[in-house]
């Protein structure tokens, strides 16, 4: 009986010395981490990494690497098969044309330009044009930009119109996509402009009309920006004359209201 009461104690006293001091809840931490170290174990992954070395790891500095270009155009065409690719890349391709075969019309045709719209939705027209504006003047990419981030209703719909014409100027009409700008852009009424009655007070009644508009652009291969800031600073270096070196048979620039003396 000895025996048997002291290998009681002593396993007493080693599950005491087991059980921690303070009680752990299952959704703390400590096990959650543990469950991750087990599970990695299991699986042959490395251990879990804190949130401070997942942290130091990430914004180390270090070299990065550069992919190739076969790399790079895998990626591509792995993401065009998932339908995961951006707004200035979804651009549907025209197979090529076999050896033998007939050339169609609009390919042996050279091609300056390429106009498109949207369909007769409901806005006003007066709200249409303050978008039309935005974008008229700019290259498409940036066009394109200020639609994406633009927080009108209709910048959507007209940023899809956007992405369908440049895709049709580029790949059915041949037009340079780093030149693309839209030319022109304007607004106009749709043929249906709904009517309904507005009724009001003391026996009266009004008309309400619900107004369609479209927006029209026309793209044309432009000057890049580059081009424009180099003429621009070739235009300001012209207008620099050195009075001390060169006679100017030119009127005064900014003249004074007395003499300088």
């Amino acid at each position: 009986m000895q025996c048997i009461g002291a290998s009681l104690r002593s396993a007493g006293r080693n599950a005491c010395l087991a059980v921690p001091a303070h009680n752990v809840a299952s959704s703390s931490r400590v096990f959650q981490v543990q469950a991750v170290q087990r599970r990695n174990a299991s699986f042959g992954l490395p251990n879990f990494k804190g949130p401070v070395a997942w942290l130091r790891e990430s914004l180390a500095p270090n070299v990065r690497e550069q992919n190739t270009k076969e790399e790079v155009e895998a990626a591509r065409k792995q993401a065009a098969e998932k339908g995961q690719l951006s707004v200035f890349e979804s651009v549907p391709t025209v197979e090529e044309a076999e050896e033998g075969a007939e050339v169609p019309a609009w390919r042996k045709k050279t091609y300056t330009e390429h106009k498109y719209s949207t369909a007769n939705f409901k806005i006003s027209h007066r709200k249409l044009n303050l978008l039309s504006r935005q974008i008229a003047g700019k290259p498409i990419d940036h066009a394109i930009l200020q639609m994406q981030f633009s927080e009108k209703r209709a910048s959507k719909r007209i940023k899809s119109m956007l992405v369908v014409a440049k895709s049709h100027a580029v790949k059915l009409k041949s037009l340079n996509e780093g030149r693309l700008v839209v030319a022109e852009s304007w607004v106009t009424k749709g043929p249906n402009q709904h009517k309904r009655w507005d009724i009001k007070g003391r026996g009266r009644a009004g008309m309400k009309v619900h107004p369609h508009s479209r927006l029209h652009v026309l793209l044309k291969e432009g000057k890049t920006r580059a081009e424009l800031r180099s003429e621009e600073r070739e235009r300001k270096l012209n207008r620099i004359v050195s009075a001390g070196l060169v006679r100017e048979d030119v009127p005064l620039r900014n003249p004074g209201a007395m003499w300088a003396w």
